[in-house]
């Protein structure tokens, strides 16, 4: 009886999807553009964006200028984003927040064009240009907005962003770093001008304590291999560097290794001066 009954239900059920189906093809082809887009404004409310937007993609061009193309645009640029359609989405929403300006749906509209091209940026080590999209989108966003009710999530992500920025300055320098302490000494020089960059481009980065720290590796390794000639100045510029590390993180992380490091430019430049005075000689 069970079984009967569960069979009846599956048949019912595929007899609906197939009117469902055909009515949307219907509607496809239908050259009535109301019924296209009654069906899509259906479609939506039904969380069936994919099916919707398609229609929406067609009716939007026959709205513009009249009183339903605000919801149509909004619903169309929706319907990207829940489709997650990013590329379109973005494009979309600014076309709405310039044709509807003043529209109820503005604010949420800015909202989801900024998030969906943060959705666009990606890992640290690739290219960033959508990286920097998304930051200026999102910091337009909290500029025009800033009590609005997305700003928190709006400035977490913006946050997130920017870290992600300064990860990719950061690696790029950290490979200077490794470079030099198995191959030339050339290399330490360019990590040492890149984490310079670094410090005075991202004051607040959450890396900026290691990146203090590396400079003054990458400057005592410089020092401790260099030639007669430019021993004393990279080592008096290895002790700058301990100096203005151990300024802000005396008590940091890397501060015992920091230590050591120093102990090896004092001793060297107590051989250096004490070479310089036998050559004097």
């Amino acid at each position: 009886m069970f079984l009967k009954a569960n069979k009846s239900g599956v048949v019912l059920l595929a007899a609906l999807l197939l009117v469902s189906c055909s009515e949307y093809q219907r509607a496809l082809k239908n050259p009535d553009i109301s019924k296209k887009y009654e069906m899509a404004e259906r479609l939506y409310t039904e969380g069936n964006y994919k099916k919707a937007n398609r229609l929406l993609e067609q009716v939007a061009p026959k709205f513009v200028g009249k009183p339903q193309g605000e919801r149509v645009m909004f619903f169309l640029a929706d319907s990207y984003y829940k489709i997650k359609d990013y590329n379109f989405a973005g494009y979309q929403f600014e076309r709405f927040l310039k044709s509807y300006p003043q529209s109820d749906k503005a604010v949420e509209a800015a909202f989801l064009g900024a998030k969906s091209y943060y959705l666009l940026s990606p890992r640290y080590s690739l290219d960033q240009t959508d990286t920097d999209k998304a930051l200026s989108k999102l910091q337009q966003f909290i500029n025009a907005y800033p009590e609005s009710e997305f700003l928190a999530e709006a400035n977490a992500m913006a946050r997130e962003l920017t870290t992600k920025k300064e990860k990719k300055a950061f690696e790029i320098a950290k490979q200077f770093v490794k470079l030099g302490k198995y191959y030339t000494l050339d290399f330490n020089i360019s990590a040492i001008a890149s984490l310079d960059n670094f410090i005075s481009d991202h004051p607040g980065s959450v890396y900026r304590e290691e990146a203090y720290f590396l400079k003054l590796q990458s400057s005592a390794n410089l020092a401790l291999n260099s030639t007669f000639s430019k021993k004393r100045e990279r080592l008096q510029d290895a002790v700058v560097a301990y100096n203005a590390f151990m300024r802000y993180y005396a008590e940091g992380e890397y501060a015992d290794d920091a230590r050591e490091l120093y102990e090896d430019i004092q001793k060297e430049l107590e051989d250096f001066q004490a070479l310089e005075v036998i050559i004097s000689k």
